[in-house]
């Protein structure tokens, strides 16, 4: 938590201020009883209104003092707290970006999510509290206490044994809540999990109907986190009521000890009303603190949180800083490579080796599991290798920077994924600016054109989240013209045309055939009929290339292949 706080250099200033002012304002308000003792001892006494009236104009302008102090107080740790809040949750955005598929996969999007929204306001609510509580409430508890020793020592002992026991007692509170309030916001990814997950799959959830029992769970997460929340809750507020009997205990002592000194002339009436006036003081100061004790503990836990995410170190990390110039070679080579999943027991990919040359296009199919997708993810460096090397242009991927790397590919991925905005914005994420002329052209080699065409607005029609306006198949057309703008030397096409009728696929490959002859195209799918006249085709089988050739060699030579392609084509077709 504590490494969190080199977030405040940038708001030193409000950060000394705020509780400077906070310091000013609970001297001012040690005063008043001093101020109420002279009205007593003196005034009253002595029935003299006016000098009565003078201490209550001095009690007044005391307060309003006061008051301004406390303004400005709160003026400046807000601004702090906002600010402090905001460059974490700035940096920790940054570091979720920076994050490769393995940290990803392993941390889960809901724990990120909890811990770049919840977490961050708890940890900026704490942070307020603490800019304005910290330093006033132990300034007024201990200043009562001091106060209380210039007036009478014997009274003054109640406060030194009165605060010691609530102090223990705060501190033991606090080293069993902060694992409780861990576990609360642990079991908030828990739930929000559940949440994003039905959002997600809402329609499969209802095509199985499933609603009662995805109902049952969600309600038991959340009465598990309830439970947690309560336990907190519970232990926390046995705080306000021990501090409320240890004072009210405390007062009752300090009125009976000052009643005797009162009856033997020792000290004056003011001056008992003056301690119990501290006292009450500390009363009310110690039950904000116990307020600042929880919030400060919840604070705690989440910043640990985030700091855990924070620590978090990518395993793809981006070392290259100068501009690597290609060298004459192939446009994709790997040799002997193997990859692994972060957890998994065995070897995902296992001793590939192929070549894949400028302007060729590179068929991917496999079965389900076989290492498609785990293959070009490699080659942008969305994981890296455990064993072996992937080279791009003759240059191992680890030597680029990952944005020279990525500029040069264009990436479809199995999900069809775009942005809230018009679909003018969405074309241009991978060349910012790209002419109409430039997505026209695209479009109309992703078979999209005409989706766009009959949009109202055309180009600046409105594109929902996740592209929810959209069926499955227009989503991924879009996506495809997505990349195509972008003009990329390695286009990636994984399994992005499923949703696609068989007539549009086949207008859609041979529109690819048609792009830069530069261009090196990896087609990823399960259908055999998509990647039949690739120049090269790749077939996978448990994490290895068992076959590589033309369709025609394949036929004859790779009995995996064999087996796909009577599976799904006619016999004229797989001749």
């Amino acid at each position: 938590m504590f490494r969190l706080f080199k977030y405040i250099k940038n708001y030193k200033k409000e950060s000394i201020l705020a509780p400077l002012f906070k310091f000013l304002e609970a001297s001012f308000e040690l005063l008043i009883p001093l101020v109420m003792v002279r009205i007593i001892d003196i005034g009253i006494k002595n029935r003299d209104i006016e000098y009565v009236k003078k201490m209550s104009i001095i009690m007044v302008i005391l307060g309003i003092i006061g008051l301004l102090c406390s303004l400005v107080a709160q003026f400046f740790a807000a601004k702090a707290a906002v600010g402090f809040g905001s460059s974490i949750r700035r940096d920790l955005f940054q570091h979720i970006q920076s994050l490769s598929y393995n940290e990803i996969d392993k941390i889960g999007s809901s724990t990120m999510i909890t811990r770049l929204t919840s977490d961050v306001n708890q940890i900026q609510t704490g942070f307020n509290l603490l800019l304005r509580l910290f330093l006033r409430s132990p300034c007024i508890v201990f200043g009562a206490m001091v106060m209380a020793f210039t007036i009478n020592m014997k009274a003054a002992f109640v406060f030194v044994v009165t605060i010691p026991v609530i102090s223990v007692f705060v501190l033991a509170l606090m080293i069993i809540s902060i694992p409780i309030y861990k576990k609360v916001q642990n079991k908030l990814d828990k739930v929000l999990l559940l949440t994003k997950e039905n959002l997600a799959g809402v329609r499969v959830i209802r095509a199985f109907n499933r609603q009662k029992d995805e109902s049952e769970a969600f309600e038991s997460a959340s009465s598990d986190l309830v439970k947690t929340q309560l336990m907190g809750g519970n232990i926390s507020a046995l705080l306000n009521p021990f501090t409320y009997v240890m004072i009210n205990l405390a007062i009752v002592t300090l009125v009976w000890i000052g009643g005797k000194q009162v009856y033997k002339g020792i000290i004056t009436q003011g001056e008992v009303v003056a301690l119990v006036n501290y006292m009450s003081q500390i009363l009310v100061e110690l039950v904000k603190l116990a307020f600042l004790i929880i919030m400060l503990t919840k604070s705690l836990a989440c910043g640990n949180r985030v700091n855990q995410l924070l620590q978090e170190e990518a395993s793809v990390v981006d070392t290259a800083e100068t501009k690597i110039i290609p060298k004459d070679g192939p446009s994709v080579e790997f040799k002997d490579v193997g990859f692994l999943y972060q957890g998994a027991k065995e070897e995902a990919l296992s001793n590939l080796t192929f070549v894949a040359n400028k302007g060729q296009t590179i068929g991917v199919i496999g079965g389900t599991g076989s290492g498609k997708s785990s293959l070009v993810n490699l080659i942008p460096r969305f994981y890296d290798v455990i064993s072996g090397e992937v080279l791009v242009n003759g240059v191992n991927v680890k030597e680029y920077s990952l944005q020279q790397l990525r500029s040069k590919i264009g990436i479809v991925p199995q999900k069809a994924v775009l942005f809230r905005g018009t679909i003018r914005e969405n074309m241009r994420w991978g060349k910012k600016d790209a002419t109409d002329k430039e997505i026209w052209e695209a479009l109309e080699i992703a078979q999209a054109k005409e989706i766009v065409e009959l949009k109202d607005g055309g180009l600046d029609a409105l594109v929902l989240q996740e592209g929810k306006n959209l069926s499955g198949g227009q989503r991924q057309r879009l996506t495809i013209a997505r990349a195509l703008v972008k003009k990329p030397e390695i286009l990636i096409l994984d399994d992005s045309s499923s949703a696609l009728d068989y007539a549009t696929d086949a207008k859609l490959r041979r529109a690819i055939q048609t792009i830069s002859s530069n261009t090196t195209v990896f087609l990823v799918s399960q259908r055999a009929a998509t990647i039949k006249n690739a120049d090269k085709i790749l077939v996978l089988d448990d994490g290895k290339i068992v076959g590589s050739g033309t369709h025609e060699q394949l036929i004859l030579n790779c009995e995996v292949y064999q087996e796909i392609c009577l599976s799904q084509l006619s016999k004229e077709e797989v001749q």
